[in-house]
């Protein structure tokens, strides 16, 4: 069928709260230890104004593990 065009910008970095297109400039790494090994992380992206939210609905489930700049993140974290 159709190919894809090769991807010649890298996507967008925008917040994970709901509705929110701002950019991001954190990542909140978490796991859901009845799902995840313990090594793994998933990420969640935040702005400035949608951290502390986002960070509190992970803690509040035992899911966060840290926050760290979004520069900071690597490949395998995801």
């Amino acid at each position: 069928m159709g190919r894809r065009p090769p991807v010649t910008e890298a996507p967008e970095i925008v917040c994970s709260a709901k509705g929110c297109r701002e950019g991001a400039s954190w990542g909140l790494r978490w796991n859901n230890p009845r799902l995840h090994t313990a090594d793994r992380r998933k990420v969640w992206l935040a702005c400035d104004d949608h951290r502390g939210h986002l960070e509190h609905f992970l803690e509040a489930r035992g899911f966060h593990r840290d926050t760290v700049a979004v520069g900071d993140l690597d490949a395998a974290d995801g």
